[in-house]
């Protein structure tokens, strides 16, 4: 529970690096994210300095020392799009959570999606781009926000 309440959207991190291995096992960890006839819809990208400069992100990703994009693979019908999609959220929070009880946090962008920054990514047609994200430990952790209450968000059915 305090793992889930206490992680943070953070954008800016300080210049100490993470490790591959460090991230590799978070995204391992990630990989235990419910998925639909365990068809593991979830591919990712490292993006070098090069792609990383022509995304052009207004603040650089805050300056994380890792960039990820986070791809949802295509599928054969809308219904399985959906559930990919819903899959590879799923390893994303998983990711965020993991990197978070690390001490490291992400900025999650959804900067991918456009078509011109598709085209910098390389990213084929039929998949979806879930994020982008950028990972590193934080210069300054956000008070959290204000949250509604669940009872407000709760419906029964006879």
């Amino acid at each position: 529970m305090k793992t889930i309440q206490s992680r943070r959207t953070i954008k800016q991190f300080d210049d100490r690096p993470i490790q591959e291995r460090q991230w590799t096992a978070w995204l391992e960890a990630a990989s235990y994210a419910p998925n639909h006839r365990m068809n593991e819809p979830w591919e990712l990208l490292v993006i070098g300095p090069e792609t990383r400069a022509n995304l052009r992100h207004k603040t650089d990703f805050g300056g994380a020392p890792v960039v990820l994009a986070l791809l949802s693979k295509p599928a054969a019908t809308t219904s399985e799009r959906d559930e990919n999609v819903m899959a590879v959220s799923c390893f994303a929070q998983n990711f965020l959570l993991a990197a978070h009880e690390a001490g490291v946090g992400a900025y999650w962008a959804s900067m991918g999606a456009l078509p011109h920054n598709r085209a910098i990514l390389g990213v084929q047609e039929g998949y979806d781009v879930i994020g982008i994200f950028g990972i590193g430990y934080p210069k300054d952790i956000p008070a959290a926000k204000p949250r509604t209450p669940i009872a407000t968000k709760i419906s029964r059915l006879p």
